[in-house]
């Protein structure tokens, strides 16, 4: 890891590396200030999680995995953070399922979204979309967020996020769009307005998905439509609840988590 050498031993040695991918990030210009404050608060919600990942979580990564592979047109939605974090498994994911990868920014600059397309390429990305692709607009969302290729979100039937603001995700859902949702904070909106909300991790979260597609690929579509059908995201979210309270009473009773 760039500038710093942390020893597997360290008790926090998964915590730190996602700490200095991010920060490497930053100095590589993908990410912005305000992802490295986004990464802390989600960092929180993990801890208190136990930083695992919940059959809540691996429910909602296995219909994820069904949806990427029954879908017209997936597009996995990439942002600083989560290109900073996981270039590999979105690699990995993208060529696994057909998916194609579009880098799509609330703090938005060209050079941005090139120096995030070309790292993503540096890391065997192919199935990208160009920075010069042609572009539309996410209707009613003002944010630059709203920027979106045609080729891509605009005309996908699912959509794959992670670490987002909750306007663009109701905005997509608003437009037909299946969304899922990477994110470790249930109470946000856009875990809140998903399809699907993921409350995990985004490099577990995304290591899941690739398993359960690898799983599922051989499987009937029928089968997969079944998967999807009977998948309830308000009870994923009840669960998810319901697994912060449980730690924060264990701790409260004995002092510890």
């Amino acid at each position: 890891m760039p500038g710093f050498d942390i020893p597997k031993s360290h008790p926090r040695y998964h915590s730190l590396v996602k700490r200095e991918k991010l920060v490497a990030g930053f100095r590589l210009g993908l990410v912005v200030p305000e992802g490295l404050i986004a990464h802390g608060r989600g960092e929180t919600f993990d801890y208190l999680l136990g930083e695992k990942s919940h059959e809540f979580a691996l429910e909602a990564e296995r219909v994820t995995a069904a949806l990427l592979l029954v879908s017209r047109r997936p597009v996995i939605s990439v942002n600083g953070n989560y290109a900073a974090l996981a270039p590999d498994e979105i690699r990995i994911l993208s060529e696994e399922t057909g998916a194609l990868v579009e880098v799509n920014l609330f703090h938005r600059t060209e050079e941005r979204i090139r120096k995030i397309y070309e790292f993503l390429v540096d890391h065997g990305v192919r199935n990208i979309l160009p920075p010069d692709c042609g572009k539309t607009r996410v209707p009613g969302l003002e944010s630059k967020r709203g920027i979106v290729c045609k080729d891509g979100i605009a005309a996908a039937d699912f959509v794959l996020l992670a670490i987002e603001d909750g306007d663009r995700t109701e905005a997509l859902v608003a437009w037909g769009k299946k969304v899922a949702a990477i994110d470790l904070n249930p109470f946000s909106r856009t875990a809140q307005k998903a399809n699907i909300t993921i409350v995990d991790e985004a490099i577990r979260a995304t290591q899941n998905i690739i398993s359960y597609v690898r799983e599922l690929k051989e499987r009937e579509r029928s089968e997969l439509i079944a998967i999807i059908d009977k998948y309830d995201n308000r009870r994923i979210l009840s669960m998810a609840f319901q697994a912060l309270l449980d730690r924060l009473s264990v701790a409260v009773s004995k002092g510890i988590l």
